[in-house]
């Protein structure tokens, strides 16, 4: 390639897969694309794998790469998880219960008017004593003060406090809100200080990815509302990647097609994420996103995430339906290094396999009994595990949680993506193991493999169906019918009929395959544009265009 071509790469990093795709400024033409694993246990792995894929294939000299566009799900995927950081608040001058997404909350004296005027002094030694109690609980600190957005004095002289007390990251208020709402303000330096951790092992891995792989040009992240930042600003304001993924989602929805108005829906491993495009523009909601249930003060598109993708975990539980989903694992046709799964898979506490991640230290390992036991006998299941190791469900629920959310363990098992795999519509990884797996799900119920797999996927699409009908009735109507007109056909004395008035476009590897019925059903048309398959890594590229 000539050196007088100018080229952006676009970015996105997912749950499962990173995504990568080279295009030529001046033309816009997509050069080539790439898919990675995402390598949680050492997130820069998995970039500068997808990364070296694209500049080989298209041997494009690391020099005329005068742009790196980042949009991410690890932010969101972190909290539908629940692997965000611990979070310990400090509220200073409001003394009333806050529910808010923190392990613990200490009040402090201080706080200011509405003129920005001192109510009363800062009490710096609740702040001291507070993180000298805490610290060793928790991975990250907030601060929200009264009244901070007038005056951030005591949000500032708290932060340097703690810091002085703690190693872990603070984040402060007055930062990500300019605004009054005392809760939505705690809330959104909560959701920051929970991201903070994620998003520092994800920008450093960006970055030695791309110092790896001789990219020197600027680096932009998407953020939620579809505009961009700069990484270290990126670090300063986590919560605004929360909609990252989402984002780039409806601009690539906005430019891939010509239609004005849609439903953009990106099926990725953890999530499927759905955006709304209006006057061939994303929809921002202004006044702030609602994260779960907390209300926040981080604009961003408007959006509508669920737990289902392709490797969320299929449960069977005897007398009871197939869930499918929120819990993402490892799908047995992509795993390495576990026992065959028809040794150890099946209903309950045998739906997953549990694995140590690679690479962990004698010491972390030494440091917890069900890492000492996977140390000592491989692999296992938690009926398994708790066997083993004879301790109470609940403590060792709770210390699986803590291992997943330090990546220290990995799980596996039967995932949608196994069921593509089961009926031949994927090919990426074993599709053996897959099968194997299968059988014995199906005969539990004395169902074929291919039944059982496309029962799997008819439950993968309604739930992606109810969740675009919970998002439209509550926007359109207001209310929540979406579980009764999701199950409609069940209904024997009355007939509905639901139909959306914008098209539906799909984004995802898997997206063909679990969003084709669900069009089917809304009675709607779906499209798939070129690269849809890497689309929010395009998406982020668009942000580019739109923004500079």
């Amino acid at each position: 390639m000539g050196s007088n071509k100018r080229y952006y790469i676009g970015i996105d990093t997912g749950g499962t897969y990173t995504d990568a795709v080279i295009v030529e400024l001046d033309s816009a033409n997509v050069v080539t694309t790439a898919k990675s694993p995402t390598t949680h246990y050492d997130i820069q792995k998995g970039i500068q794998s997808v990364v070296e894929k694209v500049l080989a294939v298209s041997q494009i000299n690391p020099d005329d790469i005068v742009r790196t566009c980042v949009s991410t799900t690890l932010a969101t995927n972190a909290l539908v998880e629940n692997k965000g950081a611990d979070v310990a608040l400090f509220v200073i001058g409001f003394n009333q219960r806050l529910e808010v997404p923190a392990v613990a909350a200490r009040f402090v004296p201080g706080g200011h008017t509405i003129k920005g005027e001192e109510v009363e002094p800062l009490g710096i030694q609740y702040i001291v004593d507070g993180v000298n109690e805490l610290k060793n609980d928790v991975e990250a600190w907030a601060v929200c003060s009264s009244m901070a957005f007038m005056n951030p004095v005591h949000e500032l002289v708290a932060a340097k406090a703690v810091s002085l007390v703690s190693d872990a990251p603070v984040f402060c208020s007055h930062e990500a809100s300019s605004r009054a709402g005392m809760r939505e303000r705690a809330s959104t330096a909560c959701l920051n200080a929970q991201l903070l951790p994620v998003m520092q092992k994800f920008l450093s891995g960006i970055s030695n990815a791309l110092s790896a792989c001789g990219i020197t040009g600027e680096v932009l992240v998407v953020r939620g509302d579809a505009t961009a930042m700069h990484m270290q600003e990126a670090l300063k304001h986590a919560a605004s990647t929360i909609a990252s993924g989402p984002a780039a989602t409806a601009l690539f929805g906005a430019k891939a097609t010509d239609t004005t108005d849609a439903l953009i829906l990106d099926v990725g491993g953890t999530t499927t994420d759905i955006t709304l495009i209006k006057d061939g523009k994303p929809v921002v909601d202004t006044a702030g996103m609602s994260i779960g249930k907390w209300e926040t003060h981080v604009e961003a598109v408007e959006m509508f995430t669920v737990g289902i993708g392709g490797d969320s975990l299929v449960q069977l539980s005897q007398g009871k339906p197939m869930v499918v989903g929120p819990a993402r694992v490892t799908p047995v046709c992509m795993a390495q290094d576990i026992p065959a799964p028809e040794t150890w898979i099946g209903q309950g506490k045998l739906s997953r396999c549990i694995t140590m991640a690679p690479d962990l230290t004698q010491e972390t390992i030494s440091a917890s009994a069900v890492l000492s036991c996977l140390a000592a006998q491989g692999a296992m299941t938690p009926q398994a595990l708790l066997k083993s190791l004879g301790i109470a469900e609940i403590t060792f629920e709770q210390e699986i949680a803590k291992l997943l959310h330090k990546q220290h363990v990995i799980e596996v098992g039967f995932t949608p993506t196994d069921a593509l795999h089961v009926l031949k519509r994927l090919d990426i990884g074993d599709q053996n193991l897959a099968c194997n797996a299968a059988q014995i799900l199906a005969n539990i119920d004395g169902w074929t493999i291919e039944d059982f797999a496309q029962r799997v996927l008819t439950q993968a699409e309604r739930v992606i169906e109810e969740t675009v009908l919970r998002h439209l009735t509550k926007r359109e109507i207001g209310g929540n019918i979406a579980g009764y007109l999701a199950n409609r056909e069940e209904n024997k004395l009355l007939q509905i009929s639901v139909s959306l008035n914008v098209p539906m476009i799909g984004i995802g590897a898997a997206a063909p395959y679990l969003l084709t019925n669900v069009a089917k059903r809304l009675n709607t048309t779906i499209a798939f544009p070129d690269h849809f398959a890497v689309g929010n890594a395009l998406g982020s590229v668009f942000m580019a265009e739109h923004n500079c």
